[in-house]
């Protein structure tokens, strides 16, 4: 069965064709007869009542409840953010600002920089306040800024306020006694991006897949997802009695690497985030574990694509592209398989058959050809080829059959 909203025209004509039904007579076909200008009305309060009825139905469902702030009777919410309360689900994290130290080269050594004195990184157009006075005493002085300010009217916040160790920016109007354009020394804070619906919906879905309890790994997984700009977190039991390792994946806007390696800063707060310290008691995770918290580590694969063509076009360079971007996208996207948490189909797996797979599929939907692929990881090198009926593959090196 179906649930289907009528037209409001067919549900007129169902209201006429009741009325005819019950009076035994036929309806004038008169445009402004009343009987006709009644059902259009009625029709319309209809449709409009089926149509929110149905869209409340979907806001009880965790894939198509709507992120959006909505008013209903007079209270303001947002359905998804109550369903994940609901389960547990920590509300979505909010953008933070980048916070960082930079290097002033002082003209003159008398008087001092004034607190919230602004400065401009041309490139992104974001602004930024220094957070203290310092005194100009020395060649070079440092002094802590934050972002405060946008061309979009964001007041800085998220991944656009972060800079790299000796980027330059230039004071909005030179103070006396400096030099207008100052460095980056070092990063105290990295910002992250709000967290978005789809982001909050996944994580939402997560933990109603694998609840919290008391302790279980769907507990520190959650607990370590609630920062922002982490992605992912792995939990396993340590080989250390009461110890449990919890792996954590950073976004790459948040990184310290195209890895996504989280920086310490945020590697402290998922620690803050599990253990819920209050007056120096944690009062989230069970009391006789410590938690040890690090960051993911990644294993490489080399994959070779030997006899490529591009037969239809002729645009191997395009073709060796679309492969590559393939190849990468599916790498990305296995991860650990954990018992009791990860949710099937597994994704810890790379195999050289499902690798050509991914390149074969490519290669054909743009009328190509290709010959041999190999998939390497650990010097232990496998080769795929196309192969007849009853055919294995074996190991490059001559190694036991890989089937």
């Amino acid at each position: 069965m179906s649930l289907t909203i009528p037209t409001t025209s067919a549900l007129a004509d169902a209201i006429i064709a009741q009325i005819e039904s019950k009076l035994s007579i036929t309806v004038p076909l008169l445009p402004k007869s009343f009987s006709h200008v009644w059902a259009k009305v009625q029709a319309g309060v209809d449709i409009i009542l089926w149509k929110y009825a149905s869209w409340i139905f979907l806001q009880t469902l965790i894939p198509y409840a709507t992120f959006e702030e909505v008013t209903i009777n007079g209270k303001r919410i947002r359905p998804l953010v109550q369903l994940g309360r609901r389960i547990g689900v920590s509300d979505p994290t909010a953008a933070t600002r980048a916070e960082l130290v930079i290097t002033v080269t002082v003209t003159e050594q008398t008087g001092a920089l004034a607190a919230q004195t602004a400065c401009l990184r041309s490139e992104t157009g974001v602004s930024y306040r220094t957070l203290t006075a310092v005194d100009l005493d020395a060649a070079t002085v440092t002094v802590s800024i934050r972002a405060n300010g946008d061309q979009d009217g964001t007041g800085g916040v998220g991944t656009q306020g972060n800079l790299q160790v000796g980027d330059e920016l230039t004071f909005a109007g030179t103070p006396a006694n400096v030099q207008s354009t100052v460095t980056v020394a070092s990063i105290t804070t990295t910002a992250s991006d709000a967290e978005t619906g789809e982001e909050y919906r996944a994580r939402v879905w997560a933990t109603s897949q694998a609840k919290p309890q008391g302790g279980a790994y769907a507990d520190y997984r959650s607990w370590a997802e609630s920062v922002a700009g982490i992605i992912h977190a792995y939990p396993y039991t340590s080989d250390t009695p009461g110890l449990v390792d919890v792996y954590c994946e950073a976004s790459l806007a948040t990184a310290d690497d195209t890895d996504g390696t989280p920086t310490a800063a945020k590697l402290t707060a998922i620690g803050v985030a599990i253990n819920m310290d209050v007056a120096g008691k944690a009062t989230r995770r069970p009391v006789n574990d410590a938690v040890n918290v690090q960051a993911i580590t990644r294993t490489g694969f080399d994959v070779g694509v030997a006899s490529l063509d591009a037969v239809a076009d002729g645009d191997t360079s395009g073709m060796q592209t679309a492969v590559t971007a393939a190849v990468q996208e599916w790498l990305w996207s296995r991860e650990p398989y954990i018992e009791g948490l990860s949710v099937l189909p597994r994704k810890d797996i790379v195999s050289q058959g499902e690798i050509a797979g991914v390149v074969t599929s490519v290669v054909n939907a743009r009328g190509g050809t290709v010959g041999l692929i190999t998939l390497a990881e650990g010097g232990v090198a496998f080769t795929y080829r196309n192969l007849e009926a009853g055919e294995k593959a074996k190991l490059a090196d001559g190694q036991p059959v890989y089937t």
